[in-house]
């Protein structure tokens, strides 16, 4: 039934004003059309994002949103730990570390929070 209609992730934020600097200038997200006062639609790869003001923002203990990356996760962990992005080590069953990124398998994956507390990630496939 919607095995074959577009899903797009949603993540509340309590200050649309920083939630903008930080998914714009930050992740480097863009604007696909009009921003309105329901919230703002993203466009991240074939892909969609909607960020929008709620009350209940950051209270969801799991991740909201994940990137795959490519084999090029540790260049792009690097690059957002220079806009001042703090990523989130958790002790998870069969992991190691390699510094702020976790690897299970061949996956890698790094965590890490927007300014409402969403979890968010980034992975080397998907």
């Amino acid at each position: 039934m919607l095995g074959d209609k577009t899903v797009v992730a949603t993540i509340a934020v309590k200050d649309i004003e920083e939630a903008k600097k930080f998914y714009e200038g930050v992740l480097g997200l863009a604007k696909a059309g009009d921003e309105d006062p329901g919230g703002i639609m993203y466009k991240s790869g074939n892909s969609n994002l909607f960020v929008y003001p709620s009350q209940y923002a950051g209270s969801n203990q799991a991740t909201s949103a994940s990137w795959g990356v490519g084999d090029d996760i540790a260049s792009v962990v690097e690059e957002l730990k220079g806009k001042g992005v703090s990523f989130e080590t958790y002790d998870m069953p069969n992991a190691t570390h390699e510094g702020e990124i976790h690897i299970i398998g061949d996956m890698k994956a790094a965590w890490f929070k927007d300014p409402d507390g969403n979890i968010l990630n980034i992975v080397n496939k998907m």
